[in-house]
C-alpha cells in the first residue's frame, strides 16, 4: 500500500494505520505529516468524520468526548 493513497481509504482503516505509525515511527503528528507528505487538513477531517481527534499527550488519535 502506498501511504499517499491512505486518505482515500475507509476512516477506520486510516485510524489504525495512522496510530500505528505514530506509535512506532513518528514522535509527533507534524513528523508523520512531513514524513508521509500527507495533507494535514484532510487527515484531521477524515478523523473528525469518524469521531476522533489528535491527542498530543499520547501522540495518537482518540475518540472525541461527547
Amino acid at each position: 500500500m502506498e501511504i499517499n493513497q491512505l486518505l482515500s481509504m475507509n476512516g477506520s482503516i486510516v485510524l489504525g494505520i495512522i496510530n500505528e505509525r505514530l506509535r512506532l515511527e513518528c514522535g509527533s503528528i507534524d513528523q508523520l505529516i512531513s514524513r508521509y507528505d500527507l495533507d494535514e487538513d484532510q487527515l484531521y477531517d477524515k478523523m473528525s468524520d469518524i469521531g476522533y481527534h489528535y491527542d498530543p499527550l499520547t501522540n495518537q488519535f482518540k475518540p472525541c468526548r461527547q
